[in-house]
């Protein structure tokens, strides 16, 4: 899990992110579950060569879902990380 694109998986996209990116600078991205903040500050500035300056991470639990009958299955956990840039730095991911 040393590569870069082991650890950060997907840009996220809603609207609250791109409020954060545009308005505060921070960027929000779908981790592995296993990667520390430490591996996600380094995987971002390998991938997008900028300067991080804070990672905050949150870990969700998967939801319930319900399969045939009664059979209940669950999605994947997973965490998300949202990055904090230096002022001046732009992430362009669309």
């Amino acid at each position: 899990m040393n590569e870069p694109f082991d650890i950060i998986q997907t840009a996220s996209l809603t609207e609250k992110a791109t409020l954060l990116g545009d308005k505060q600078n921070k960027y929000v991205f779908r981790v592995s579950p296993r990667a520390n903040k430490i591996q996600i500050r380094q995987a971002v500035e390998k991938l997008f060569q900028k300067k991080v300056l804070d990672v905050n991470t949150c870990n969700y639990r998967g939801k319930k879902k319900r399969e045939r009958r009664a059979d209940f299955g669950r999605k994947a956990h997973w965490k998300k990380a949202i990055v904090t840039l230096k002022e001046g730095d732009k992430i362009e991911l669309v």
